[in-house]
């Protein structure tokens, strides 16, 4: 396209943000009425994270969180993305709400919006409470309506004040990771679990939402937030072909199809076969997964790679939650990943804002009419403060630059992106890796827990209230 066409301006209305989650960055696990989450217990197990670093302080945001806004209002940021921890509001996943919890997200809330920042908020980022998981978590049919009653709490007590709600955040990482490679919570790996799991998220994302409908007003806006891969083929080979569309089912379809379409793809039947019969799906649930939604966000970081591999076994998953000793792949044990190259980040993520671009434009054709939303992007490097102490970061304000740059590509393409919301706003506990990998435009001293905006803080604050991209930092 035309170099002219990059030199917009985004649209006046874009709202330009930060994203969050609640594990990563509250503390304050066992105050005001919270109980475990699977989290909690993941992360309290020997060997399950880096150096068996918890979330139980994380950056104490719980008690932070006036300074984090006025943190984000002074950077010009008009949006800001968090999550609800479930348990904090219902403890045991069932019955009434422990006031004390809504009431911290009513003061978060009401603080934004007093800074002038529209709140987003999602109901669902990976910490189900412990107690529903005892009763069998998300493999089990239970666990959707328990989310729906969730749902319903939240959107009576916030609706009145925040107007743009997500259900559940990369669902694919909450089936995959959780129940089929065990490197997330609760840490189980069983394949035929993991695919009931993505079966019973789909229908609480439905149940969720209409949950949301009946207790919000009719104003507010239902999206759901999927990390849909984009999965390229090694070469143009049958077999490789053959391989990204299986891996594309399992990463993308089995979500996008029953929420945007009412329907999985045929495809991912017979591709799964041999771990399950699917005979948990029952007439009527891929409707009910099918509920109207206002809005799709979604999340990307990089591209994966994929081709045939007879008799090999499934290598690491594009953006580094797989490998180990379980494959997050149900039935794809054929199928082998490649380290695309180029640049990486410090999670070993390789830059490719093409994929970017290439995902935009899909849903674009995926789901026409649905306004967009990126509601994660961002890079983790090795950031520390300089003899000043100031934090430089300029490949990070690289990374954000050439991303927002295929955003603005895929605007003047016709693409109807409506934010931008990066993550992370700061520096937090980065789960099974600990407090190691920094997403942050925020740097966070984790002993004194200080504050200080990274130059990439100051360079995105600058194109949040300008509209217009400034100028990148040379990197070092």
């Amino acid at each position: 396209m035309p170099d002219d066409a990059l030199t917009e301006s985004f649209p006046p209305a874009f709202l330009w943000g930060a994203a969050t989650s609640a594990y990563q960055i509250e503390g304050a696990v066992r105050e005001d009425g919270r109980t475990p989450s699977i989290w909690d217990t993941f992360s309290h197990t020997p060997g399950k994270t880096a150096g068996g670093e918890t979330g139980d302080t994380a950056v104490d945001h719980y008690h932070r969180y006036r300074d984090d806004v006025a943190l984000m209002a002074e950077l010009g940021l008009n949006a800001y993305r968090f999550s609800v921890s479930w348990s904090r509001v219902q403890p045991t996943g069932r019955g009434p709400a422990v006031q004390k919890g809504l009431d911290f997200y009513r003061r978060l809330v009401d603080e934004l919006l007093a800074q002038g920042i529209r709140p987003a908020l999602t109901l669902y980022h990976w910490d189900l409470p412990q107690e529903l998981e005892d009763a069998g978590g998300w493999p089990e049919r239970d666990t959707a309506p328990r989310f729906a009653e969730y749902a319903g709490i939240v959107g009576e007590a916030l609706g009145d004040r925040v107007e743009n709600w997500t259900t559940l955040n990369e669902p694919w990482c909450s089936a995959f990771l959780g129940y089929g490679s065990g490197v997330h919570a609760p840490g189980r790996t069983d394949p035929a679990a993991a695919l009931r799991a993505a079966h019973h998220l789909n229908l609480a994302h439905g149940l969720g939402a209409a949950a949301l409908r009946s207790a919000m007003p009719a104003g507010n806006r239902i999206a759901v937030s999927l990390n849909s891969s984009v999965v390229r083929p090694l070469t143009p080979d049958p077999a490789d072909l053959a391989a990204a569309g299986r891996i594309d089912d399992l990463a993308n379809g089995v979500f996008h199809g029953p929420m945007l379409h009412g329907a999985y793809p045929e495809s991912l039947f017979p591709a799964t076969a041999s771990v399950t019969d699917w005979s948990f799906v029952r007439d009527g649930d891929e409707r009910a997964s099918h509920a109207p939604l206002d809005a799709l966000g979604l999340n990307y970081y990089t591209p994966a790679l994929v081709s045939a591999a007879a008799g090999g076994s499934v290598g690491p998953r594009a953006d580094g939650h797989g490998g180990g000793e379980h494959s997050p792949w149900p039935g794809a044990d054929d199928v082998l990943f490649h380290q695309t190259p180029g640049e990486r980040t410090e999670m070993g993520w390789t830059i490719d804002p093409t994929g970017l671009y290439d995902l935009i434009m899909r849903y674009t054709r995926e789901a026409p009419g649905l306004p967009l939303y990126i509601t994660e992007n961002g890079a983790a490097y090795d950031d520390k403060p300089g003899p000043d102490g100031r934090v430089h970061d300029p490949e990070r304000i690289a990374y954000l630059h050439g991303h927002l740059s295929a955003v603005r590509r895929a605007l003047a393409d016709g693409a109807d992106v409506r934010g931008y919301y990066l993550w992370s706003l700061l520096d937090n506990f980065e789960w099974a890796y600990g407090y190691g990998k920094r997403f942050g435009a925020v740097y966070v001293d984790y002993t004194t827990l200080e504050r200080t905006p990274k130059s990439s803080a100051r360079w995105y604050g600058q194109a949040a209230r300008t509209g217009a991209l400034p100028s990148v930092e040379p990197a070092a």
